[in-house]
């Protein structure tokens, strides 16, 4: 069967392609999750477990998306269909999992800090912000099915980040996301920095460093720690989203993919260990100003951001210039990241139908924003839960196992060597170093590591599953939210798969 020619745009510049790629991998995850987990899986120690998965996961796997992308030219469900028709399904089952549920709920987050950047001004929270975000701002109902109509003023922040998203991406490539990264980036940097040397200069800043950093090495010899570092730079680095597939597929075809995936992986890295400094110091700060442990302070997710964080903000000198900064950084960061979804969506329609982006963008944030209306009900954070657990869980690892498998034992990953020697201008004793040592490595990262390690993460989540239910969270709600969203999107791949392709109109952006 043949395959549609195309023609893409591309991006203005290479800087403009790394940010936009480093802004898809930074996002809330890097700030309130990394610290969290390494925290938890042995300090400074974690770092080894997180280097080697760096090192034979996220820079395999990253630099597969990319050379695909790039080579094929192509969206992530017609580079599979590209390989062979009978994989198309999987690039479309990642990109309508990703968009129709991680972006839905991953929206009503970004929402969330905008109310927070709002509360801010006046501290809103008092002195009680657990209680304030559980009770008075969620109002959160008793069960999963207990929904209770909207929450109006979070449905309201969820209406501008959906805005936001859609004025992005409606805009194109040039004019709109490589625009939009160019200027939140470096406004992301410099935001981090400012929040982090104001925290390395608070009182009992040392002690939550010294907590964060101290190595345990004996968890080194843990399974889970593993588990947890190869599932920390899986979801950090936006693999397995169709993302990576996407923006490679507007580089110039002059691109240097390995030297891309170098800097994209390391400045992702280096942005989370970074921002872990600030979080502990701020928890360290905490600590002594209640006169408690810093290990009561240390929270994750959800409980830091919008409990602890707040509880710090309000003892701060100056603490609503603080709130302000740091809920503001929450947003930029969620919306790089968001915008990258709605982009790996509309690149693969766009390939699929040949229509232009304006329709698409425009249809996908309308059923987009009608889907997230459903996290902003008053049992929305146990759907949200529920969701984000086993589409990152499952959905994202077993896109990343079968990716993987494709390339490393159908397609060759002899292919995709080539294509990324012949961008890199190496000749004689050079070519030969890089591709028979560092590219062979490659391979075999891609054949027998990075598959291995994450079928044990599947298998090691899927143990605890059948151990107890996530969280405590009835049968119902864990087969209809979690299970039946990952099947349904499946479905719907393989239908989106038997279609026709058409010939792409030259016009779209």
């Amino acid at each position: 069967m043949t395959n549609p020619t195309n023609s893409r745009s591309q991006w203005g510049s290479s800087i403009g392609f790394l940010l936009a790629a480093i802004g898809s991998a930074v996002g809330l995850g890097n700030i309130w999750r990394f610290p969290y987990v390494a925290y938890e899986n042995g300090g400074g120690a974690f770092l080894i477990p997180y280097v080697c998965a760096l090192v034979t996961a996220g820079i395999p796997i990253l630099m597969l998306e990319f050379a695909l992308g790039h080579k094929k030219e192509a969206s992530a469900p017609k580079a599979f269909f590209m390989i062979d028709s009978k994989w198309e399904w999987l690039g479309w089952w990642s990109v309508l999992f990703v968009m129709f549920g991680i972006l839905a709920y991953y929206i009503v987050v970004i929402g969330w800090c905008f109310n927070y950047l709002i509360f801010s001004f006046t501290l809103e929270w008092g002195a009680d912000p657990n209680t304030f975000f559980f009770d008075t701002f969620l109002n959160s109902s008793g069960n999963v099915w207990e929904l209770r109509g909207l929450n109006l003023e979070i449905a309201a922040s969820v209406v501008l980040v959906w805005f936001i998203n859609w004025l992005i991406t409606y805009r194109g490539i040039k004019k709109g996301i490589e625009r939009a990264v160019k200027f939140m980036m470096p406004l992301l940097f410099f935001i981090t920095a400012v929040i982090i040397l104001w925290s390395l200069f608070l009182k009992g800043a040392a002690d939550g460093i010294r907590l964060y950093v101290t190595p345990d090495f004996a968890k080194i010899m843990d399974l889970n720690v593993w588990v947890a570092a190869y599932g920390q730079i899986f979801f950090s680095l936006s693999l397995g989203f169709g993302i990576m597939i996407a923006y490679a597929s507007y580089l110039p075809k002059t691109a240097n993919i390995f030297k891309s995936s170098i800097i994209v992986a390391c400045t992702n890295s280096a942005y989370e260990v970074f921002a872990g400094v600030g979080v502990f110091s701020i928890l360290g700060y905490m600590a002594l100003q209640q006169g408690v442990p810093i290990q009561q302070t240390v929270k994750s997710g959800i409980g830091l951001a919008f409990v602890a964080y707040p509880q710090a903000i309000s003892m701060l000198p100056f603490g609503r210039l603080f709130g302000l900064l740091f809920f503001f950084l929450l947003m930029i960061a969620g919306i790089t990241s968001s915008i990258s979804i709605m982009e790996a969506f509309a690149s693969a329609a766009m390939d699929k139908f040949g229509l232009s982006r304006k329709p698409i963008i425009t249809t996908s944030s309308i059923i987009g924003f009608m889907i997230s209306l459903v996290f902003t009900t008053h049992a929305g954070l146990y759907w949200l839960d529920i969701v984000d657990h086993f589409l990152n869980h499952y959905g994202l690892l077993t896109v990343g196992v079968i990716e993987a498998f494709i390339i490393g034992w159908l397609y060759r990953t002899e292919k995709l060597k080539s294509h990324i020697v012949s961008q890199l201008g190496l000749s004689g004793v050079g070519h030969k170093i890089f591709r028979y040592i560092v590219l062979q490595a490659w391979k075999y990262c891609i054949k027998f590591i990075t598959p291995v390690a994450l079928s044990i993460a599947i298998i090691n989540s899927l143990m605890s599953e059948f151990s107890k239910p996530y969280s405590g969270y009835p049968i119902s709600g864990i087969l209809i939210l979690g299970v039946g969203w990952l099947l349904v999107t499946h479905m719907l791949a393989f239908g989106f798969s038997g279609l026709p392709w058409r010939t792409p109109d030259k016009s779209r952006m």
